[in-house]
């Protein structure tokens, strides 16, 4: 029998792979037989991970409103930074936890609930203490503490035995950074005369250390600690420091980079301490999203430098608001819904990347 020809191959080669992505994908989603593949999952960080957590805070950083949720459930306005479902919700369902993931501030949480796990996360917080002060969210400091309250709500329920258990077996995800970046060094003046990028990136990346080291030290066995996306090409950093056409800012993306070697080095640190009990496997978000912004055609999408939300350019939280302004005909044809946070679509793309590349090894 004569091999077959060198295309063809070429060809079985290239389906084989693509199925193999898929399986790999498919293998960590929701199985009822099996049951879940870790025991709750628990979140810290910012709006890319905030189910509504701001929604009863004296901040102007909200998305309780329409059209926020447009394509959520009953199209309700929860509060989470997007049209739909955000990543923590996806990373739930795909581990078979649950459908969604709530938050904890001023949320009547079930028992059920606090059994699988809450995101205490806080829109526009960061690693740089500053950070949430200046927009009068919840600090990362102050999430912690609401951590060892569920905690003991927790205990309360399950018992101490129980607690330790469902602590230890969960996955913890830490997202924060990029606001940190995006508004608190290059949009206000209160870091950047003080601090170069260089320095201001060791600042965040010495407070990632320290909450890692407070995460680890409550129980947790594995983290999922998410990196910087190009902060540069985002919308409305485009439109605030890419010139007349909007192009990606290079000294944004610089920061990210920066930042996201760093944080991998210090990462790789706490991973070879002796005696440091926890995993924490770095999350690489940047190539994905540069992908998707760079390339979307072959995603599907047809508008990759502006939001689904009014013009797109500068419309986020208070100033993505359907009073005010209308939205995109076909939100999938979009990365981004308002001019910060990705649409559903966007982050199941992202999650599949994370599930490919990331997940088993926090298994």
């Amino acid at each position: 029998m004569s091999p077959p020809p060198p295309l063809v191959v070429v060809l079985l080669l290239l389906v084989t792979t693509a199925l193999a992505r898929c399986l790999l994908v498919e293998a960590y989603q929701y199985n009822a037989s099996s049951g879940p593949l870790v025991t709750a999952v628990i979140v810290f960080g910012d709006s890319i991970v905030d189910p509504g957590n701001n929604n009863g805070l004296p901040t102007l950083i909200k998305a309780n409103h329409p059209p926020y949720g447009k394509d959520f459930i009953n199209h309700q306005p929860t509060g989470r930074y997007s049209n739909g479902l955000i990543p923590t919700d996806l990373i739930a369902q795909g581990l078979g936890v649950k459908q969604l993931l709530p938050g904890y501030v001023g949320v009547d949480l079930s028992p059920e609930d606090i059994l699988t796990g809450v995101s205490f996360a806080s829109g526009a917080t960061g690693f740089d203490p500053l950070t949430p002060v200046v927009v009068s969210v919840i600090s990362l400091e102050q999430q912690l503490l609401y951590f060892d309250e569920y905690r003991r709500r927790l205990v309360d329920i399950a018992g101490e035995e129980e607690t330790e258990k469902i602590i230890g077996g969960a996955l913890f995800v830490v997202c924060a950074g990029t606001d940190d970046v995006a508004n608190t060094y290059f949009t206000t003046p209160f870091r950047s005369v003080a601090y170069d990028i260089p320095s201001y990136v060791e600042l965040l990346v010495s407070g990632a250390e320290a909450f890692l080291r407070n995460v680890s030290a409550r129980g947790a066995s594995k983290v999922g600690f998410v990196g910087m996306p190009p902060v540069g090409c985002v919308p409305s950093q485009r439109t605030l420091g890419g010139g007349p056409g909007r192009d990606c800012e290079p000294e944004r993306n610089r920061a990210a980079q920066l930042y996201n070697a760093r944080a991998q080095e210090m990462i790789a640190g706490l991973n070879a301490e002796p005696g440091f009990p926890t995993l924490v496997v770095f999350l690489d978000i940047y190539r994905i999203l540069d992908d998707l912004m760079e390339r979307g055609d072959r995603y599907g999408f047809t508008e990759t430098t502006r939001g689904c939300c009014g013009t797109g350019t500068i419309e986020v939280t208070g100033l993505c608001d359907s009073r005010f302004v209308s939205v995109c005909d076909h939100v999938d044809h979009y990365v981004f819904f308002d001019s910060y946070h990705p649409t559903e679509r966007a982050y199941r793309i992202i999650v599949n990347d994370i599930f490919d590349n990331y997940i088993q090894d926090l298994l």
